[in-house]
């Protein structure tokens, strides 16, 4: 006779793992950058009005309001509205990935793809405005409904205050921000699902395109930025055809609640921002529901930037964010998947770059993540519990950011590359998987090349 209990606790633990590699995957893939020559012609401005380094997605001043601005600033009448974008590159880590761990169809190392091509509608007219892409995974060689937003808008002056009011129906929390502080448009730009990556993160990042959302927004006075709104989980149907995995990392209770504030000061050469972030959501983790039980996350987040636009087109820009989750996995432990209902995870990020000419650029980022002990929540780290830290660097370079490319207004490229050094990795620095592997193992370098039109 099968103890059905058993095969409960089997699947619970096999979905909380792939829940918490969906989370790592989801806060890297989800910031892979749009550039979108679509609104450069719409605007009338290169890419680099909008764009710091002349390419996605570090917005500009100008960029911001663009965007808050439901996209509908243009410059004279129709404009198609449609752009393409092509992510290529090879990746290398310091040691084979172990047996099994590579996509199916890659080497464990050493591997040339295409990591992402996608299509974007992107426009906007009056008081209404979309940005809206469908990618086909290279990697995982499938098609999937990528990032959207749509935007209703209108303006009003309030005793003497200039002020936007939005909405904005998205299908990832924070994808409709304009600050590159989040984790929708954070540093790495642009990575590759062929390299290895941390096992946990924060569950906002891992909201992306799993979930649909309307929030309100007002911006005052061009410094002032309130929103409020709520996302739920579409049905397991719906997100299977959308080509988004409906179990990972789970179903949403009811609404959960989503709220944004910031503050940005505007100088004629640089600017400033800081503004926190809150997400608080029940979740059915793997759509298993026979417990009736739910986890309950809090992410509570504070971010900040700077941009320092110098002489001769140089730029300087600062991001940085710390979040704070608190967990209360009721489900997960009744699943047989946690040890600990009270769990604490927290994720400091920072990066910096400089942009000579606007054209070639420096970026340093570090990474930062740590949290509770739970044997079975990270039963496969010889320390577990979800710590990973290192620092990624990235040189690049972008020839036609101020327009001037010989095939026309539309097409616009950014070769890279990047280096990505681990201090930890899932848990520790050294055998922090039981066989001998170090964090410095999984060290890697990436090639790309990012080529929109």
């Amino acid at each position: 006779m099968v103890n059905t209990r058993d095969k409960s606790v089997d699947r619970a633990r096999g979905v909380v793992s792939k829940i918490v590699l969906t989370l790592a995957l989801q806060g890297l893939t989800v910031t892979a950058a749009q550039a979108v020559p679509a609104f450069a012609v719409q605007t009338g401005q290169p890419c680099q009005a909008c764009h710091v380094g002349g390419f996605g997605p570090q917005l500009t001043p100008f960029g911001r309001n663009f965007k808050i601005n439901g996209y509908t600033s243009r410059a004279g009448g129709f404009t198609l509205p449609l752009s393409a974008m092509v992510v290529s590159s090879y990746t290398r880590t310091a040691k084979d990935q172990p047996a099994g761990s590579a996509p199916p169809g890659y080497g464990a190392n050493d591997n040339f793809g295409l990591d992402q091509a996608s299509l974007f509608l992107a426009g906007g007219y009056g008081h209404f405005g979309a940005f809206i892409q469908t990618t086909y995974d290279g990697v995982a060689k499938a098609f999937h409904w990528d990032n959207m937003d749509i935007r209703a808008v209108t303006k009003a002056t309030i005793k003497g205050v200039d002020a936007v009011f939005g909405l904005s129906f998205n299908n990832a929390p924070t994808v409709q921000d304009v600050f590159n502080t989040v984790p929708a448009w954070g540093f790495p730009y642009t990575t590759s699902a062929t390299v290895p990556a941390p096992g946990a993160g924060p569950i906002l990042g891992g909201f992306a395109q799993n979930t649909m959302g309307i929030t309100g927004y007002a911006w005052l006075d061009n410094q002032f930025y309130v929103e409020v709104g709520g996302y739920q989980s579409p049905s397991a149907g719906f997100l299977t055809h959308a080509g988004v995995d409906p179990t990972a990392p789970g179903s949403i209770r009811g609404t959960a609640p989503y709220a944004r504030v910031a503050w940005q000061k505007t100088f004629p050469d640089h600017n400033f921002e800081v503004g926190a972030f809150l997400m608080d959501v029940d979740i059915y983790p793997g759509l298993i529901m026979t417990t009736g039980l739910t986890d309950h996350y809090t992410d509570l987040g504070f971010d900040t930037s700077y941009q320092l636009f110098a002489k001769g087109d140089d730029v300087f820009t600062l991001n940085a964010r710390y979040t704070h989750e608190h967990q209360d996995l009721r489900a997960s432990q009744a699943l047989g998947a946690a040890a600990n209902i009270p769990q604490t995870l927290e994720d400091l990020r920072a990066d910096a770059s400089y942009y000579w000419h606007n054209k070639v650029g420096l970026t340093l980022g570090a990474f930062d993540t740590w949290g509770s002990t739970d044997p079975l929540l990270y039963g496969g780290a010889t320390i577990p519990r979800p710590n990973s830290s290192g620092v990624l660097v990235q040189l690049d370079g972008t020839p036609w950011g101020a327009g001037g490319s010989p095939l026309g207004p539309r097409f616009n490229i950014r070769v890279g590359i990047q280096y990505t050094d681990y201090f930890s990795f899932n848990g520790a620095g050294s055998n922090y998987d039981g066989t001998g592997r170090n964090a410095s193992d999984n060290n890697t370098v990436r090639v790309f090349t990012w080529i929109a039109y």
